[in-house]
């Protein structure tokens, strides 16, 4: 579906929205948009300098936070329901569903104990609804179909208030036909920061969010399926696809928080190279010391938010991904049989005057096919992409990268590129292995036992 179309079917949403006063959008907050596919920096409120904001701000994956204006002790923010077109990687496009110009839409950040006010004008061609995904809240703003509200019709604006009364990190997303809402890629983040110091809350110098999410896209197709029950077959990390993502970048020594949401529909080990975490917090607030352990992935299971600290103290530019294999390839990842140790020699070209696009695939594993230019139907992502200082990285979807360095300035989120190890720390090729030098005794002879011993073989077929 071309992009002209898409947007057609919004026009319902625009002809209702005529309906609502000139008076009425007047008192409503300005409806901010954003559709740029990289990270925002940090927002700060309007005559406030870095050094007088009252909370260390999150920097959100490769998306935004939301501007508010305060309007007599409240702070207000506007929302608005919409078809957007996100790219999830350089020149894949995908119709969705979002908020203001995004999908996700716009983390909302707070403080404990602030009295919110949030607008959210529905320019969808149906109803919806909000959740406030783990909040305290009165029962009436909790956005539920039917049972604490009524449906926000298309072109209409409802408003959501509330006190932020505990802090944490929370999501949103509809609770109106949420099947294909949330399936074209309506959520979004939401951090309330602690008022003032906390016990278990730590100050830290580096605080990402992005939610996990995932679609079903048809290669050269654009808009998602959105009756898929398990079956995705792309990955992301907000809405974003390797090697689309941003890297998550730290100063050497940086204490980093992590806060990860899942709105897929299965879980998802988070697993990060080089250091070790633990998981801090939760929806429903921060884990208690004596309860946290040392980790180095954590499973993050359906609608559930885990935060995970760690200290940057190694330098280096290490792996950050789902540790499902095949979360980590792109739409060619499904429906492709096996065929390692089958030997083509004599079939490629007879196949190829019949159908010159046949290519081998996966005689020795799928690696190859990483280094191949391969044609794909237009607006379509490659099972692998990407490349690195030394090569393919052959790795996709939610995988990115966490880079460390000693030289990063504080509050620098720019990426520094690639690491170069100092001399002697790189796994490097050799001419060939050593020999075994003794024999290997699996029980002491003067026991009466018999002793195994293991023979060294060269491999076989290299020369040096």
């Amino acid at each position: 579906m071309k992009r002209r179309h898409f947007f057609a079917g919004a026009a319902l949403g625009a002809a209702a929205a005529s309906s609502v006063s000139r008076v009425a959008l007047a008192a409503l907050p300005e409806a901010v948009s954003h559709d740029s596919p990289g990270t925002a920096p940090p927002w700060t409120p309007p005559g406030v300098t870095g050094a007088g904001r009252p909370y260390n701000p999150v920097v959100t994956l490769n998306g935004w936070t939301l501007p508010w204006r305060m309007n007599n002790g409240v702070k207000e923010f506007h929302l608005v329901a919409e078809p957007v077109v996100r790219e999830m990687a350089p020149g894949f496009l995908v119709n969705m569903w979002g908020y203001n110009g995004q999908s996700p839409g716009p983390t909302i950040e707070v403080v404990e104990g602030d009295k919110v006010r949030i607008y959210v004008t529905n320019r969808l061609p149906e109803a919806t609804t909000i959740h406030w995904h783990g909040q305290r809240l009165p029962n009436g703003m909790d956005g539920v179909t039917g049972v604490n509200q009524p449906p926000i019709g298309a072109g209409k604006t409802f408003v959501y208030e509330f006190e932020a009364r505990r802090p944490g990190t929370f999501m949103y997303h509809p609770h109106a036909d949420e099947m294909t809402q949330m399936a074209m890629g309506m959520m979004g983040f939401w951090v309330t920061h602690p008022r003032s110091r906390h016990p278990l809350i730590e100050d830290v110098q580096r605080d990402y969010c992005f939610l996990l999410n995932a679609f079903d896209i048809e290669p050269g197709s654009m808009t998602p399926q959105v009756n898929t029950m398990l079956d995705f077959n792309i990955w992301a990390f907000n809405s974003r696809v390797f090697p689309g993502l941003d890297p998550l970048v730290a100063r050497l020594g940086d204490r980093v928080r992590v806060r990860v949401g899942n709105l897929t529909m299965t879980n998802h080990p988070v697993h990060i190279h080089g250091i070790e975490f633990e998981v801090t917090g939760t929806d429903g607030g921060p884990v208690p010391k004596a309860a946290r352990w040392p980790e180095v992935t954590t499973d993050i299971a359906v609608g559930q938010m885990r935060q995970i600290e760690f200290i940057a103290d190694e330098p280096g530019d290490w792996g950050m991904h789902c540790h499902k294999s095949h979360h980590t390839m792109g739409a060619m990842g499904h429906g492709v049989p096996t065929l390692i140790g089958a030997d083509h020699r004599g079939l490629v070209a007879p196949l190829q005057r019949a159908n010159p696009d046949y290519m081998v695939m996966g005689e020795r594993g799928m690696y190859d096919m990483k280094e191949m230019e391969m044609e794909l139907p237009p607006n379509t992502f490659p099972m692998m992409s990407g490349s690195g200082p030394y090569g393919p990285i052959g790795m996709g979807g939610m995988f990115t990268l966490l880079k460390v360095r000693a030289d990063q300035k504080p509050g620098d989120y720019s990426d520094p590129g690639w690491y170069r190890q100092p001399p002697g720390t790189q796994a490097y090729e050799v001419a060939q292995a050593p020999e075994a030098s003794r024999t290997a005794s699996a029980a002491h002879p003067e026991a009466g036992h018999p002793v195994a011993t293991a023979r060294a073989r060269k491999p076989q077929g290299h020369h040096h």
